[in-house]
């Protein structure tokens, strides 16, 4: 295989489904054991802080490594990415890269290691197959076991995993489970649990649902929104969990206020009683729709109370659709959120079988 070492292959059946929660528990779990580790992307899929020029680093690789203070050695480079411009460029040669020619570059890379090297697969079982990279390809091509995330609905959420266990074989060596109601853990736990194995599908964990990792910053919204920043600049760091809906009458609106916490509130710009009681609520961004611009005494007060408002060109069903989209599908790249899954992994899940199969002590 190239190095010495064991390598971990992390992947997901589907987008989404808490992978990045997984790898930060993991990394935190070997950092304890004192294990050597390396990790990368094979498939990058985030390059925005990637400068021209420079070792193609996965966005996720380098937050990890801040993170988890490791080595730039430790943090290995991506082959390809799978963002507009390279995807575009391999389809215009109507052929896909061969996966023996991937894996030939891939264990280049990986070169002579000890310890653990723990890669990560692209968002789905077929993602990165242009490339030669997708999650079974890379399993069956470097003989690598497998660990899924998988998010959890019902029942029915099992079949995307069996669609997984019949492409990945012996290579899958178990799943975790993601995005439960955390008053289910236990019940399903028990009934879950010896229900999968008897499908090949060992489970190692529950992770309970989390708005903190659902999160998104108050940064992230106004990129996404290409909104206009009125005040409190300096915060865009916030973290906004809920999102509540300014289009009731004032007392109906502080009866939801009330209820929700670290929210971001939509509403028309010409609705200066509902925009003021948002304020005084658990606010994390008051967010103005519609033409007009706020009253000067909300923008001071706004700057009191150091809750940034933002005012976009959209109407409010367009608005609550992006922010609902941006819920769960932001990366972990907030310190933060980084601690708390790494946390909550530790505590949700049983690891002692799969490090035992990757011959650790």
């Amino acid at each position: 295989m190239g190095h010495s070492g064991a390598t971990l292959l992390v992947g997901s059946c589907e987008p989404f489904s808490g992978k990045s929660a997984l790898v930060m528990g993991l990394v935190q779990q070997l950092r304890d054991k004192g294990q050597s580790l390396r990790y990368g992307k094979p498939l990058a899929t985030s390059i925005e802080q990637q400068t021209s020029g420079e070792t193609l680093i996965d966005d996720d690789v380098r937050f990890v490594g801040e993170i988890f203070d490791l080595p730039p050695s430790a943090l290995l480079p991506s082959l390809t990415s799978s963002t507009p411009e390279p995807t575009k460029k391999q389809l215009a040669t109507g052929s896909l890269v061969a996966p023996e020619q991937a894996l030939e570059q891939l264990r280049g890379v990986l070169g002579v290691g000890e310890g653990i090297t723990l890669l990560e697969a692209a968002g789905s079982l077929n993602e990165g197959l242009l490339f030669g990279l997708s999650l079974p390809q890379l399993a069956h091509g470097l003989q690598a076991p497998v660990l899924l995330a998988h998010a959890w609905e019902d029942a029915g959420s099992v079949e995307p995993l069996l669609q997984a266990k019949a492409l990945l074989g012996d290579q899958l060596l178990g799943v975790v489970l993601n995005n439960v109601e955390p008053d289910q853990i236990t019940a399903l736990r028990a009934e879950l649990s010896p229900a999968l194995q008897a499908l090949g599908l060992p489970l190692y964990g529950l992770l309970p649902r989390s708005p903190l990792l659902r999160s998104v910053t108050v940064g992230e919204l106004v990129q996404r929104l290409r909104a206009e920043m009125l005040c409190c600049r300096e915060r865009k760091d916030l973290l906004v969990e809920t999102l509540s809906i300014g289009a009731m009458n004032v007392n109906s609106a502080m009866e939801v206020f009330r209820q929700q916490r670290n929210m971001a509130v939509v509403t028309g710009a010409d609705r200066t009683d509902i925009q003021l009681a948002a304020l005084e609520a658990s606010t994390q961004c008051l967010i103005l729709t519609g033409a007009g611009d706020p009253l000067p005494q909300l923008v001071s007060r706004a700057q009191e109370l150091d809750v940034p408002l933002l005012k976009v060109e959209h109407d409010t069903l367009a608005t609550v659709a992006v922010i609902e989209k941006a819920f769960g599908h932001v990366r972990l790249h907030e310190a933060v959120k980084a601690t708390y899954a790494a946390r909550m992994v530790a505590e949700h899940c049983d690891f002692a079988a799969l490090f035992s199969r990757l011959g650790l002590a």
